[in-house]
């Protein structure tokens, strides 16, 4: 019998778990807010709905399990804000739903380590929301969650290699400063495991294995690439944009031991070394 997954917000890390899930004869549901990408996601074999504005009640009925990559906005989290009722009397019925969060809900720990028990401390408004999202979907009576914190995501088009080829990387600089990251190969596989072996309630760390310092990151971009160091910048004085600046208020290293000994994963790219160099094969061809 064909099992169905409900896709809301079928964004960069769906659309890395959906051909693993089809080759298992999944039949796959994607929403997504524009029709140009309707056509995008249709083309990969994904049954496309352009939403808000449909009808979800029948993909919903269809579905065996849910994924949720829609971020919180102003009026809180998007799709309990007009389905929270449809969810909670599917509740019993969904054998997975998952919830694809954010590491940024721990807040910054100085550059000390975090685990999945770890407080949630968020200093930034987007964390925030975020942690407001978990505790709205963890409220659903009898509903089998499963909530994903991610690092920093990197992929197919989501690499550093463009901006240091046309020479508008900088390595900023902020003593201390630590970043975690996951390639989105990693996150697809993650997510898979747990679909084949759900633990409702479960939470895990989505991130790799060396949590690194950006400029560190930006540097190995541009030796794979042959081209000279992109040069430093104090992040006192850089000239970032409220969002970028954002994203260094917090600095921490984040554990992901529960992903190898609950779900079996063995990380594809366990560093970023590993996951630029694939990047950068699969984007020359080499």
């Amino acid at each position: 019998m064909t099992k169905t997954l409900l896709s809301f917000g079928h964004g960069f890390s769906a659309r890395a778990l959906a051909p693993k899930l089809q080759q298992q004869g999944w039949r796959i549901i994607g929403t997504t807010r524009s029709a140009d990408k309707a056509r995008d996601i249709s083309a990969t074999g994904v049954e496309a709905i352009v939403w808000p504005g449909a009808d979800m009640q029948p993909a919903l009925d269809a579905a065996d399990a849910v994924l949720v990559s829609a971020g919180p906005g102003a009026d809180g989290d998007p799709v309990l804000g007009t389905l929270r009722d449809a969810i909670s009397a599917a509740a019993a019925r969904l054998k997975w739903v998952g919830y694809l969060s954010t590491t940024g809900v721990y807040g910054d720990h100085a550059g000390g380590w975090v685990d999945e028990t770890s407080p949630l401390t968020p200093s930034t408004k987007r964390g925030q929301a975020r942690v407001a999202a978990e505790t709205e979907w963890q409220a659903i009576a009898g509903l089998n969650l499963h909530i994903f914190r991610l690092a920093g995501i990197y992929g197919p088009g989501r690499g550093p290699f463009a901006k240091v080829r046309n020479g508008t990387a900088r390595r900023i600089i902020k003593e201390g400063q630590v970043f975690s990251r996951i390639h989105v190969a990693d996150i697809a596989q993650v997510l898979a495991a747990s679909l084949a072996r759900p633990n409702p309630g479960a939470i895990y760390n989505l991130c790799d294995d060396d949590p690194a310092p950006p400029q560190d990151v930006i540097a190995y971009a541009a030796e794979l690439l042959g081209t000279p160091l992109p040069p430093e910048v104090d992040f006192e004085t850089a000239d970032m944009t409220p969002m970028a600046r954002s994203f260094y208020a917090e600095s921490k290293k984040v554990r992901n031991d529960l992903i190898k000994d609950e779900l079996g994963v063995d990380l594809i790219y366990p560093d970023y070394r590993t996951g630029l160099k694939a990047l950068l094969q699969d984007e020359t061809g080499g």
